[in-house]
């Protein structure tokens, strides 16, 4: 059996992860997206190092476009194996995927417009609506804690990654030669202490240990220090500058999270009544699904449901569908905040909120999450760069920037060390460090080596590793 890495491998994004058998079943851990350098990424998507047709199975970790992004076009390409997911990622995937496919339709038709102009070649979209509607037909579903059998010698179980709603950690066995060997992949593993989800539960004992390491060289502020300093960028923002906050926000999981906390705000007397907008078609469906599943939420979100059966609502909240009720804002002189995806700025609505009030003084655009290096949002926040591009626009950088790393839906190095303890050790064959920057990976992997482990491997794009 081999696995060879295709994504996420020395950087954060396109995770994917393909296992060969030795009788020949192609399994897929993950197909995401490679994102964060706008079009820039169209070659390394439609290169995928593999053909979607001799896909048996595609086991998705959970619904994030940087994981399950590329699942229609798979699909456009031929793919017609089984894709297995946790019921709520499948949900998700089914607002998820048809939302992608039209943001990449209006980048490629503005980009088109650019190549015409400079007589250079234009180009056709990864895949369309249909295909992601299309490829949906192919999700089966398990429950988290247990095992099915995919085909003889091969079975799955999933265990709850506490990243986002369905996030999981992929178990698998596979049986070659009357020896079993155990995988374990965890997508992406979230906080130890969440404002929504239930912690990452423990996993089966592996062999192999695939994880991720996005913040592998840093440590996160605790959840209730991130609350303060949101009511205090709010406070200094809309109350002392009479200004709006802007809060670029990945639609699913990042926004309900910001929301159920500027809800506990509001129940407290603490959030000043000012409306709050979230602004975002995608964040308005992927809400709707987060009210489905309130069994996957933890104790302090059940309790905050005790006396208010809306976690995700309060009077002053308004969720925006409607284009034109989105260009109002930009031109609304009352202090507010808004909250549009995406959380890297490099599609959606919050681009252009961003462009009409960059130039403000009394904005502040509050960072909530990652953003890869070469992305919109990361170029924002370096404070070297005075003039940002938008929309072929030049504009000066005069809102106030602002980030809060405390919100993240990643684990900091102590808190993946942590939850490894689960693992005996002694019993891991091997570690592969994926999904993070390539130095990033390397200080996550001194701190597991001070840790206790061993044979720890950070494998570069299209590497290939034998599992005996």
């Amino acid at each position: 059996m081999k696995i060879t890495f295709l994504g996420a491998a020395q950087e954060v994004t396109g995770s994917k992860h393909l296992i060969t058998t030795n009788n020949g079943k192609h399994i897929l851990l993950d197909c995401g997206m490679f994102q964060g350098k706008g079009m820039e990424t169209d070659a390394d998507n439609r290169h995928l190092g593999f053909d979607p047709k001799q896909i048996d199975y595609l086991l998705l970790s959970h619904a994030h476009i940087d994981h399950s992004g590329l699942i229609p076009y798979l699909y456009k390409l031929g793919f017609r194996g089984t894709i297995v997911s946790t019921p709520a990622t499948r949900d998700l995937c089914s607002i998820m995927l048809k939302d992608t496919a039209f943001i990449l339709q209006s980048d490629v038709k503005w980009y088109n417009k650019k190549m015409v102009r400079h007589h250079q070649p234009t180009i056709q979209p990864l895949f369309d609506i249909n295909h992601a509607e299309q490829c949906m037909h192919l999700f089966m579903t398990i429950e988290y804690d247990h095992w099915f059998e995919l085909t003889k010698g091969v079975s799955v179980s999933f265990t709850n990654s506490g990243h986002m709603l369905g996030s999981a950690i992929v178990n698998l066995r596979i049986e070659e030669d009357g020896e079993v060997k155990r995988i374990a992949f965890t997508g992406d593993v979230g906080r130890q202490h969440s404002n929504l989800l239930k912690s990452p539960q423990p996993f089966p004992q592996c062999d192999y240990l695939i994880t991720e390491s996005t913040y592998g060289d840093r440590l996160h502020e605790n959840l209730q220090i991130s609350e303060d300093e949101l009511l205090e960028v709010v406070m200094n923002t809309c109350v002392k500058k009479h200004g709006k906050l802007i809060i670029p926000s990945f639609s699913v999981g990042r926004t309900q999270e910001i929301v159920f906390v500027l809800n506990k705000l509001y129940n407290k007397r603490q959030l000043p009544i000012i409306p709050v907008y979230v602004d975002s078609p995608l964040s308005v469906n992927a809400t709707q699904i987060f009210r489905m599943y309130t069994e996957q939420m933890n104790d302090d979100v059940k309790h905050v449901m005790l006396s208010d059966p809306d976690p995700f609502g309060f009077n002053t909240l308004k969720y925006i569908t409607d284009i034109n009720e989105s260009k109002k804002l930009n031109n609304s002189k009352e202090p507010c905040i808004i909250i549009s995806a995406s959380g890297m700025m490099e599609a959606g609505r919050i681009k252009h909120h961003v462009a009409n009030h960059i130039e403000d003084p009394s904005t502040t655009i509050l960072f909530v999450g990652y953003c890869t290096p070469l992305s919109l949002g990361a170029r924002i926040q370096n404070p070297q760069i005075k003039y940002i591009s938008i929309f072929g626009f030049e504009h000066k950088k005069k809102a106030e920037i602002e980030k809060i790393e405390g919100f993240s839906g990643h684990g900091d190095y102590e808190e993946l060390i942590n939850y490894y303890r689960c693992q005996d050790q002694e019993k891991v064959k091997r570690v592969f460090i994926v999904h993070g920057e390539k130095q990033t990976q390397e200080t996550f992997k001194d701190h597991l080596y001070e840790a206790g482990w061993r044979n720890i491997t950070i494998p570069a794009k299209g590497e290939e590793f034998i599992l005996d």
